[in-house]
């Protein structure tokens, strides 16, 4: 038994596909970023004694140092260990919520696709419906009727995210049933269901891995917007958001800037490294940006 047969035939669609993914030097990039920094976020845990909440009264409002790497906030906590907490708290909520808008969009478009003309009109007036409500006031009137909390912020990302991706898988779909062996499929009874576990899902396999990814970076901005405005992950839970939040006044931006440029730059970095690898996926899985 080989290493090669476990990786994926590089004429095959698949392997070309890696083949320009790992010849991008943006998403190659984008990777490398992504994996010094998910190494750091949870290993550094695991050897450290200070915690997200720890207080040390005796280090307040302190610049970096060689106890505490980027600083300390107003109340003595370190920096560094809650902007990594702050990382796997952001990156959950994104995850999470790209995922469940992932669920929704394809299963709106898969209906809307395959399911016939009743289902596909009554889909698309409430996928039309969702694309009108303006996003900001949509998010804000969600977030104050859920509360803040890790929990209220997914379902709100959840809800505002799945819209576009619906439209796309029905794009999709749509062609996809005229094509002889999905005709033939249900010529043999095979019923929606079916059609979307056999058909529906393997063909639009490459639009639901570029959405993700690039959503998760969206989720991450969304995520930081809400809990800046006070709406997201609520203290002392820490995200990069309520971090920011939290040195918003004008004596911590001017006084102590290493409390808002630390998790600021990890918030632009990080969405870079996703939207990086996110147009590799794209690119890859573009027949057309192959060349030769």
């Amino acid at each position: 038994m080989t290493v090669a047969r476990f990786l994926p035939d590089m004429k095959s669609p698949t392997g070309r596909a890696l083949r320009r993914f790992v010849g991008n030097p943006s998403a190659m990039l984008g990777l490398a970023l992504m994996v010094a920094f998910l190494l750091v976020m949870f290993i550094y845990p695991a050897v450290s004694a200070i915690g997200p909440n720890s207080i040390d009264l005796l280090a307040i409002n302190k610049p970096p140092s060689l106890a505490h790497w980027l600083g300390t906030d107003g109340v003595g906590r370190d920096v560094f260990a809650r902007l990594l907490e702050g990382g796997r708290v952001s990156l959950l909520v994104a995850l999470t919520s790209s995922v469940a808008s992932l669920v929704i969009g394809f299963a709106v478009g898969a209906v809307a696709g395959l399911g016939g003309r009743f289902a596909d009109a009554g889909a698309m007036r409430a996928v039309d419906v969702a694309m009108t409500l303006p996003p900001v006031i949509l998010l804000l009137v969600l977030a104050s009727i859920t509360g803040p909390g890790i929990g209220p912020t997914i379902l709100v990302i959840s809800l505002l995210s799945w819209p576009v991706l619906s439209r796309l898988v029905r794009s999709r779909l749509l062609e996809l049933g005229q094509r002889d062996f999905v005709v033939a499929s249900r010529g043999m009874g095979a019923g929606l269901g079916s059609l979307i576990r056999r058909h529906a899902l393997p063909n639009t396999i490459d639009i639901l891995v570029v959405f993700v990814t690039l959503q998760v970076a969206n989720a991450i901005l969304l995520e930081a917007g809400l809990s800046f405005l006070g709406l997201g992950v609520p203290p002392p839970d820490a995200s990069w958001g309520n971090m920011l939040f939290a040195a918003r006044s004008t004596t911590v931006l001017t006084n102590y800037p290493w409390q808002w440029m630390f998790p600021g730059l990890a918030l632009v970095v990080v969405v870079l490294a996703i939207n990086f690898i996110g147009d590799g996926l794209r690119d890859a899985f573009d027949p057309r940006s192959e060349g030769g």
